[in-house]
């Protein structure tokens, strides 16, 4: 029963092992594949399956994507704020 808790040495080994420069090259021709990009990063952080390495640096492509999302927001209501008071001829 207690050894349902944890993990095999074989995936303890795998979520250690060195990604090696094919794995890259195919990670990176699949972030260019536009849907498969979206679906990949998520399984790579969260599906437990993926190197520890490869895990982190899709866990940081989210934050970019999240503060990516962010800022495009703060830029486009900035603008539209702006485009609307034009329409009214700048009355603060």
């Amino acid at each position: 029963m207690e050894n349902q808790n944890f993990a095999t040495n074989q995936e303890v080994a795998n979520r250690q092992s060195v990604v090696s420069i094919f794995e890259w090259i195919i990670t990176f021709i699949l972030m260019a594949i536009p849907i498969v990009n979206f679906v990949m990063i998520f399984v790579w952080a969260f599906g437990g399956s993926a190197s520890a390495s490869k895990a982190n640096w899709a866990k940081a492509v989210i934050v970019f994507w999240i503060i990516g999302i962010v800022v495009a927001a703060v830029f486009w209501s900035v603008f539209a704020a702006f485009f609307l008071s034009a329409l009214n001829g700048f009355n603060f």
